[in-house]
């Protein structure tokens, strides 16, 4: 597969959650052997993705930079760092920090969280405004047995519907949600600061992340739209390789999601560069601009 090199001025990043079930120290060794420009940190039980300072020289020694954490918020990740929400995006701020990243994930609320889901909003605003660290509020999903909806997160599982200063968006959760990725982007706006690569086939779990290009959502026209909207935040690969049966299986499909991801973003970037947008809209009003900023910095909307 055809190496593809950073055009954009958009970095690409890999997931430490993508090597699963290998290590947090295989992600960074593998994001430096294909070419990726960092890695965001998925903060588990395992004891290295929770400790700087073994990050910190993991980064050095691969010259691989944290651009962002994922903070421990995860059915499974409920005793990492406590149970008190705040203080776990409190110490993911800690960690972002100490490592140069500016954009710390995180997840709705449970709905059993109440007293979180209550003051989520108004939290994440106050924080929001105390560094440049930006929490970035992910799109999950509503949850469907039987065919009755049912809220798992509160106050919403959908950031457009909250008010929140920033935004990821994940397009393998918009397969779940059965959502329409572009109208999420574009209703985001400048929110938007960060982005999850991903695939999904069908409304409904599982939730697949699939490596872009597998199943059904835009994911070209997305990254496409980025390029042209001049986003400043990363894109960063949340594919699933669990199920590949050596690590050549593996390294192949990181390496052909990098491929994808940058061969879409420059193909936008060639659209900026003759004033045209994909779907139509001018390049100026693409969707999911981000205000001012170096590269990988979100800002906050107007």
């Amino acid at each position: 597969m055809a190496y593809v090199a950073p055009v954009t001025g958009i970095q690409v990043a890999l997931s430490t959650a993508a090597v699963f079930p290998e290590r947090t120290p295989d992600a960074f060794e593998a994001a430096a052997r294909l070419g990726y420009d960092g890695v965001e940190v998925m903060v588990t039980a395992d004891p290295v993705s929770q400790d700087p300072a073994v990050l910190r020289r993991l980064s050095d020694y691969y010259s691989i930079p944290v651009l962002a954490v994922h903070a421990p918020c995860l059915l499974i990740t409920q005793r990492v760092w406590g149970r008190e929400p705040w203080g776990k995006l409190e110490r993911s701020r800690e960690v972002a920090q100490e490592l140069g990243a500016h954009v710390v994930v995180v997840h709705p609320p449970f709905r059993w969280q109440r007293e979180y889901a209550r003051d989520f909003e108004a939290g994440l605003t106050r924080m929001a405004q105390e560094s440049d660290v930006a929490f970035a509020v992910e799109n999950l999903y509503p949850l469907r047995p039987r065919g009755a909806e049912v809220a798992a997160w509160a106050p919403h599982w959908n950031p457009v519907e909250l008010d929140c200063p920033h935004a990821t968006l994940d397009l393998s959760h918009t397969a779940v949600s059965g959502s329409d990725a572009l109208e999420m982007a574009e209703e985001l706006g400048s929110r938007l600061v960060h982005v999850h690569m991903a695939d999904g086939t069908k409304a409904g779990l599982p939730d697949e992340h699939l490596v872009p290009g597998r199943g059904t959502q835009p994911c070209a026209e997305l990254l496409r739209r980025l390029a042209v909207g001049g986003y400043q935040g990363v894109v960063v690969l949340e594919v699933t390789t669990r199920r590949a049966s050596t690590d050549a299986e593996r390294q192949a499909d990181l390496a052909e999601s990098l491929e994808f991801t940058r061969r879409h973003l420059a193909e936008g970037a060639n659209l900026a560069v003759v004033g045209r947008a994909p779907g139509g809209s001018g390049a100026a009003g693409g969707p999911a601009a981000a205000a001012g900023g170096r590269a990988g910095q979100p800002t906050s909307p107007g």
